[in-house]
């Protein structure tokens, strides 16, 4: 396998690029090359420069590329459409325009990517990994959302060059196993591909190697996040949202929580996976001091794995 690892600013707590906790975006460029990294994602819009020079310049700086860039966002309601349009072609613009990760892959689409995400709906986001109970969208609402996923998927693709991947999500529309599939089914993979997040499948009751495994030829893009059972098995009985959860520390350095790093190792040299795989830990951005030891310690476990 040909394999490369990045990160993503959210392991340092940036999510919300309107949180005044948020660390400085230099720390999280310095600390991330510190730790071994030669790529990272772009986080939320605006967090790291949004001129090309001067984000050129940092990343430069620091040894660094851009793998991905993310839409994460409400993608359902037609009030948000022209917010989400401008945003596709802001991210997709950066990502043609400043250092961005090498192209390697298989049968996979090469990086850059665009990584859509439905997030918004407050009561599936108050239901994070409730399978049974959170609702699911109407019929319309659906097709709504699939119809918004493609024209931002033809803009990335077709004006950019810009791969774009539905990335299933803890609280969002698309996250249960019925919605993954039912997605897959509706957005052809010429149209879209897919970057499954091995924390989020669990979450979302999957298994990650067989969901893996199940949609292996969908697949142009990874995440990977570790889950600590015992926080999610409380967070799960007391109904805590995602970022609750992701604060309570649901979240761990890979190779110390619930998922079978060996044994998806296994089934990704087994498919012959060639690309990009993005370590992710959500937390809080006030418990950002232990990130860089936590995004070393996972890309060290890694290694130690065989990735």
């Amino acid at each position: 396998m040909t394999l490369h690892i990045a990160n993503a600013p959210c392991s340092w707590g940036v999510d919300d690029p309107k949180n005044p906790h948020l660390p400085p975006y230099q720390k999280v460029l310095q600390e991330a090359a510190q730790a071994g990294y030669r790529s990272i994602e772009l986080g939320p819009w605006s967090y790291l420069p949004t001129d090309h020079a001067k984000l050129t310049a940092d990343l430069n700086q620091h040894g660094l590329s851009l793998v991905a860039g993310t839409i994460f966002d409400d993608l359902v309601s037609e009030a948000n459409f022209d917010y989400i349009v401008t945003l596709t072609h802001n991210i997709c613009r950066t990502l043609s325009a400043v250092p961005t990760a090498v192209k390697t892959h298989g049968d996979n689409a090469p990086a850059p990517y665009l990584v859509i995400i439905d997030f918004g709906n407050a009561e599936r986001a108050r239901l994070a990994g409730q399978v049974d109970k959170a609702p699911r969208l109407s019929d319309a609402d659906w097709q709504r959302m699939v119809q918004h996923i493609i024209t931002i998927s033809n803009i990335a693709q077709h004006e950019y060059g810009v791969r774009p991947v539905i990335h299933p999500h803890a609280g969002g529309c698309i996250e249960f196993a019925d919605e993954l599939e039912k997605i897959v089914a509706d957005i052809p993979h010429d149209g879209a591909g897919l970057c499954l997040d091995t924390g989020h499948l669990y979450y979302a009751s999957m298994d990650p190697v067989a969901s893996l495994d199940k949609y292996f030829d969908r697949i142009d893009y990874l995440h990977f996040k570790d889950v600590n059972q015992q926080v999610f098995d409380s967070a799960l009985k007391r109904e805590l949202d995602f970022f609750t959860a992701c604060a309570e520390g649901v979240m761990c350095p890979l190779g110390t929580g619930a998922i079978d790093y060996p044994a998806v190792r296994a089934l990704l040299t087994a498919r012959h996976y060639q690309g990009w795989i993005t370590i992710e830990q959500e937390r809080d951005p006030r418990n950002v001091e232990t990130s860089l030891r936590d995004v070393t310690a996972s890309l060290n476990y890694l290694q130690s794995v065989g990735f």
